[in-house]
């Protein structure tokens, strides 16, 4: 079996508007960004398979439970057709936790990588905030940070920061994308 590409996605902030600081458990609240839906399809068209890897520490807070995650994603599923995200894992641990799972650590990305065979020198990482820059390096992938939601206060906030591409939208990751793509083959 040859190796796919991919794009690993954030979920808030990246694909549906995130209000920072609040956590999302009502799937009638899932709004996508406008430019997402058209962006997801022009990256599908060019072969990527797509994945969302998503903190969601709001479980581990007691604040709603993996069954209203999962109906947040069904909702967004639902959104994107006829876009298909592949699968969508998530970190359930409250960050004191210190677990492997949370993103910047890389257990989800290693898990799907191994999984669907994913190429990660032809892959991707689009997220809006540090620990999704990270996570896309420590995974060998190319990050792209939104500065949508968090991405432009992670940019001042820590100034080492390094994406690969900032964009400001999600047509703008798409751009970038498919230019790096085709630079590849």
């Amino acid at each position: 079996m040859h190796s796919i590409k991919a794009i690993f996605f954030d979920r808030d902030g990246t694909l549906i508007h995130e209000k920072p600081g609040t956590y999302l458990s009502d799937p009638a609240k899932v709004r996508l960004y406008a430019p997402v839906k058209k962006a997801l399809q022009k990256l599908a068209k060019a072969g990527f398979s797509f994945f969302i890897v998503s903190n969601q520490s709001g479980i581990g807070r007691g604040y709603f439970t993996a069954k209203e995650v999962n109906a947040v994603h069904a909702r967004l599923q639902e959104l994107l057709k006829p876009v298909v995200i592949q699968e969508i894992v998530f970190c359930p641990h409250a960050p004191e936790e210190k677990c492997n799972c949370r993103k910047p650590n890389t257990e989800l990305g290693k898990n799907l990588i191994t999984k669907y065979n994913i190429d990660p020198a032809r892959s991707f990482m689009v997220g809006d905030k540090k620990a999704d820059v990270l996570f896309g390096h420590g995974l060998g992938l190319r990050s792209v940070l939104m500065t949508t939601a968090n991405g432009k206060t992670h940019l001042r906030k820590y100034p080492d920061l390094r994406p690969d591409f900032i964009a400001q939208d999600m047509a703008a990751a798409a751009r970038y994308i498919l230019r790096e793509d085709s630079a590849d083959e």
